[in-house]
């Protein structure tokens, strides 16, 4: 029997045109802030709760993104992507699951040289960066 396993992503751009990704222990390999839904947490809760656990940053949510599904080790997977924006100062990273060893801002230019986890999710970054409202650089209190 497939189990199920529902998520929830930030996207956070800035007014540097970078944008927001974590690194797991001992991997090289870049992602985009994510993490499952607790019980009785909406999608929007668990993206702000896990935002604020991988990065240290507190952020609001602008918008849903989209929902991207997928079947992982006989998983039927669910994540609800989030356009975000920071939203407070940054804390020291707080992630109870400790999958998450750092998180930093990366210019969009550099993204296809790192070692992406999801490299499905490279051209949506792009994509979606071109299509939004930027941040203002007044409002930037994320650097």
């Amino acid at each position: 029997m497939t189990k199920t396993w529902n998520g929830s992503a930030g996207v956070c751009f800035n007014s540097k045109n970078e944008v927001l990704l974590v690194r797991g222990f001992n991997s090289t390999k870049w992602a985009i802030p994510s993490g499952g839904i607790e019980r009785g947490e909406t999608p929007e809760d668990c993206c702000v709760r896990e935002m604020e656990e991988e990065t240290g940053y507190p952020v609001r949510i602008l918008k849903k993104l989209k929902i991207k599904t997928a079947v992982v080790k006989d998983y039927n997977v669910c994540i609800h992507y989030f356009l975000t924006e920071v939203n407070g100062n940054r804390k020291p990273l707080n992630d109870p699951d400790r999958l998450v060893e750092e998180a930093s801002w990366f210019p969009l230019g550099d993204l296809d040289r790192l070692d992406q986890q999801y490299p499905e999710d490279l051209t949506f970054l792009l994509d979606l960066y071109k299509t939004i409202e930027k941040p203002s650089k007044e409002n930037d209190i994320n650097h």
